[in-house]
C-alpha cells in the first residue's frame, strides 16, 4: 500500500527548474534514504511532501489517516520555550520518556531554555521532538548531523525498530546501509527509486546508468545514419521519406543525457618542510572537567589522523589548540615553519559567509589565483571544479542551501593552498557525491590531514590512525579506521567478559590499544611490571613458563599479511568483475556467492591476525 505517493511534480525558482515531472512512491513499513547532489532539491522536496511547500504542478497524495513527524534541517525554537515544554507538544508521551530520550542524545539540564542552546542541541531537541510524536511516517532531514557515535548508534537501533515508515535525507553511508530498504536519488529534476540499501543502490544506479549509455549510443548511431541519408538529398515526395525527414528532426531535437557533475580535485602545492605539528604533554581544564591530560604526539608528514569521541569531550578544543587560537594550560605546542593549516570548521555563521557577498568573492578574498598539479587556476576556475557554473558565481551566498554552503566553504579553504587539513566534521551537510571526491583527493593530498568526525565510514576510508577520546582527559590510540578500532574494543570486551581463563593475576587482560594518557614514568613502571605479572603462567615449584608461539603459529605469523593482503586484493577484482557482469544475473550470482566465501575467509583471517599480534607482543614483553 502507497502511504505517500508524488505524482509528475514540477518545482522552479526563477528559471532554475528544480524537479521536472518527477515521481515516486513510498509504501507502508518501508525505509526510504534519499540522496543527490546538494542544491538538487532533497529539502524542498520533504517540505512539499510534508505540506510547507507546494510544487507548481503535479500532486502529492498521502494516505488519510497517517500522522507525520518531521525534523526540519534548520529546526527553529521560541527563545523563550522551556526545552521540555518544547518536545513535550502533542506528543502523547510522559515528561519521564523526554528525559530519557534527551539524556541519551546529551540534553540534561532540563531547566534550560531552548534560546539557551547551542545549534547542535537544538537540532537534537527537534530531534527527540520528532521521536516522540505519534506518528505513522518519519520524515527526517539529516539526522545523524551533531550526533557522536553513541548517539548515532542509538538512533539506528531506534529507527531500525520503529514500526512505521521512514523517508529520510543523510549522507552517512553506514547508517543507510544498514536502516534503509529503499534509496530515492534525486538527479537532475528526475526522481529514481530503488529497492535495495545504499550497496545495492550503487550497483543498480551503475546498472541504470550503463543502460542509459547505450540508450544514448543507439540514438547517435541512428542520427549518423538518418544523417547521411539527408545529406544524399534524398527528395521527400513519398511518405515513407517523409516520415523519415521527421525522425531525423526528432532525434536531433532531443538533448544528449546530461552528464553527472562532479566535484573535481587535484593537489594544491605547498611545500611541508621537517618539522610539522608536534604536541608536547598537552593539557587542557574548563572547570572540574579535564579535556586533555598529558597527550604527546608529534605529526609525521602524510599522517592521517582522527579523532573520535562524545560531544563536549575536548575534540574541537584540541583543533583549537592546534591551530593557536587556544592556549593549553600545560605543555606546548610546536608549529614548523612551513605549515600551513587549512581549517574547515563543523559550523559555520553569517561572519565567515556573509549573506550578501557574491560567491566570487568569497574566493576571491582569500587568492585570485592557486598553484596546482596542473598549473595556476584563477578563483572562478576552482569554483566550476566545484560545480558553481559562470552564472551561480556571480549570485549571493545567501540564495545558496545548506551543503552548497559548505562545498563553498571547502573550496575556500583549499584555495588557501594548505598542507596541514583540518577537518572538523566536515560530513555534515556534504553529499556523498562531494564526500567521494574529497576521500579520493586525501589520498593524494601532499600534507597532514586530521579529521574529527563521528562517520564511520569517513573514518575508513580516510585515516590511518585513530585517537579515541574515553573521559578524565585521556585519549586511547589505536591503528587503523573506525572499524578497526571497533573490532579491537568487542575483542577486547569478549576477552574481560570471558576472565582470562588460565592466567593469573588480576584478571584483566593487557589492552593493546596504546594508552595515550601520559601516565607519569612511575606508574608506566608500575603497570608494566603488573601487566608482566600477569601474564605468566605459573607451574609448581613457583617455575614460571614463558610464552611462546608454536610451530603452527610461527608459520602462520611470518605469512598470515601477505594472506590477507591477497584476499583483500581478491575480493576488489570480484567487485570490478560484478559491476562488469551487472546484467547478467547467472555469472553475478556466482560471483556474489565467491565474494562472501572471500569475505568470510578475511573475517577469519583478521581474527587470526590480531591473536597472533597480542601473542607476540605479550612474548616480547616477557
Amino acid at each position: 500500500m502507497n502511504i505517500i505517493t508524488v505524482d509528475e511534480i514540477t518545482k522552479a525558482y526563477g528559471e532554475r527548474k528544480i524537479f521536472d515531472r518527477a515521481s515516486f512512491f513510498l509504501q507502508e513499513g518501508e525505509k526510504a534514504g534519499i540522496l543527490g547532489i546538494n542544491g538538487t532539491g532533497k529539502s524542498t522536496l520533504l517540505k512539499m511532501i510534508v505540506g510547507i511547500d507546494e510544487p507548481d504542478t503535479g500532486n502529492i497524495i498521502r494516505s488519510k489517516g497517517k500522522v507525520i513527524s518531521y525534523l526540519p534541517q534548520n529546526p527553529v525554537f521560541g527563545e523563550n520555550d522551556n526545552l521540555l515544554e518544547a518536545v513535550l507538544k502533542d506528543s502523547g508521551h510522559e515528561e519521564s520518556d523526554a528525559k530519557t530520550m534527551l539524556t541519551k542524545l546529551g540534553v540534561t539540564d532540563f531547566g534550560q531554555v531552548c534560546g539557551q542552546l547551542s545549534g547542535g542541541e537544538q537540532k537534537r531537541l527537534a530531534l527527540v521532538r520528532a521521536l516522540l510524536a505519534l506518528a505513522d511516517i518519519l520524515i527526517l532531514d539529516e539526522p545523524t548531523n551533531h550526533l557522536d557515535q553513541e548517539m548515532a548508534d542509538w538512533l539506528e537501533e531506534s529507527l531500525k525498530k520503529f514500526r512505521g515508515s521512514i523517508l529520510m535525507i543523510t549522507h552517512d553511508r553506514y547508517f543507510l546501509d544498514s536502516i534503509c530498504n529503499r534509496i530515492i536519488e534525486v538527479d537532475k529534476g528526475k526522481i529514481y527509486s530503488y529497492e535495495a540499501n545504499y550497496q545495492g543502490f550503487l550497483a543498480l544506479k551503475a546498472e541504470r546508468e550503463e543502460m542509459e549509455e547505450a540508450s544514448e549510443r543507439k540514438r547517435h548511431s541512428i542520427l549518423r545514419t538518418e544523417l547521411e541519408w539527408v545529406k544524399r538529398g534524398a527528395r521527400a515526395r513519398s511518405t515513407k521519406q517523409k516520415a523519415r525527414l521527421m525522425r531525423f528532426e526528432q532525434l536531433s531535437r532531443v538533448r544528449d543525457r546530461e552528464k553527472d557533475g562532479a566535484v573535481e580535485l587535484s593537489s594544491i602545492k605547498s611545500r611541508l618542510g621537517k618539522t610539522t605539528v608536534e604536541l608536547h604533554d598537552i593539557g587542557k581544564t574548563y572547570g572540574d572537567k579535564v579535556l586533555l591530560k598529558n597527550f604527546t604526539y608529534l605529526f609525521l608528514r602524510n599522517d592521517r589522523i582522527g579523532f573520535m569521541g562524545k560531544n563536549g569531550c575536548g575534540k574541537s578544543t584540541l583543533m583549537k589548540i592546534i591551530m593557536g587560537e587556544l592556549e593549553p594550560d600545560e605543555g606546548r605546542v610546536e608549529i614548523g615553519q612551513t605549515v600551513k593549516i587549512g581549517y574547515f570548521a563543523q559550523e559555520l555563521n553569517d561572519e565567515e559567509m556573509k549573506p550578501g557577498q557574491k560567491v566570487i568573492d568569497y574566493i576571491r578574498d582569500v587568492a585570485e589565483y592557486v598553484e596546482t598539479e596542473e598549473g595556476s587556476i584563477s578563483a572562478a576556475r576552482l569554483l566550476e571544479k566545484f560545480l558553481f557554473a559562470g552564472e551561480d558565481q556571480y549570485g549571493p551566498v545567501g540564495k545558496l542551501s545548506g551543503g552548497q554552503k559548505r562545498r563553498l566553504y571547502l573550496c575556500k579553504v583549499l584555495m588557501g593552498a594548505p598542507n596541514v587539513l583540518i577537518l572538523d566534521e566536515p560530513t555534515n551537510d556534504l553529499d556523498i557525491a562531494t564526500l567521494r571526491i574529497l576521500e579520493d583527493y586525501l589520498d593524494s593530498f601532499p600534507g597532514i590531514v586530521i579529521v574529527v568526525s563521528h562517520d564511520r565510514y569517513f573514518l575508513d576510508r580516510v585515516v590511518g590512525r585513530m585517537f579515541v577520546f574515553e573521559g578524565d582527559g585521556k585519549l586511547r590510540q589505536s591503528e587503523g579506521g573506525y572499524t578497526d578500532y571497533r573490532n579491537r574494543l568487542l575483542s577486547e570486551n569478549q576477552r574481560m567478559e570471558g576472565g582470562n581463563k588460565g592466567l593469573k593475576g588480576n584478571g584483566r587482560s593487557e589492552d593493546k590499544l596504546t594508552k595515550a594518557n601520559g601516565n607519569s614514568e612511575g606508574q608506566a613502571a608500575a603497570g608494566k611490571e603488573e601487566a608482566a605479572k600477569g601474564e605468566k603462567v605459573k607451574w609448581n615449584a613457583g617455575r614460571e613458563k614463558k610464552l611462546k608461539f608454536t610451530f603452527k603459529e610461527q608459520k602462520d605469523y611470518e605469512t598470515i599479511e601477505a594472506d590477507i593482503s591477497a584476499l583483500e586484493e581478491k575480493i576488489e577484482k570480484l567487485d570490478a568483475d560484478m559491476l562488469q557482469f551487472a546484467r547478467d544475473f547467472v555469472k553475478l550470482r556466482e560471483l556474489s556467492e565467491e565474494k562472501e566465501k572471500a569475505e568470510r575467509d578475511l573475517e577469519e583471517k583478521m581474527e587470526r591476525w590480531m591473536y597472533l599480534e597480542e601473542l607476540a607482543a605479550k612474548i616480547r614483553e616477557q
